[in-house]
């Protein structure tokens, strides 16, 4: 039985490498967006806000 020899030191930077690079894509996903894109969705969300608040009632009686 002959096992396949592996540097120790190799393979902790090729394992922190892979984990780094898996941080930085979530990263690049979260805050790598345009300042265009941001508004855009800051605008959408506003609206929809809008529209929900405009759904509600109002019960008679309070704040009177």
């Amino acid at each position: 039985m002959s096992a396949e020899i592996v540097n120790l030191r190799q393979f902790r930077k090729a394992k922190e490498r892979r984990e780094k690079e898996k941080e930085a894509e979530q990263n690049r996903l979260t805050f790598g967006r345009t300042k265009a894109e941001k508004s855009l969705t800051k605008a959408r969300n506003d609206k929809a806000e809008k529209g929900l608040e405009q759904g509600h009632l109002e019960k008679p009686g309070k704040d009177d």
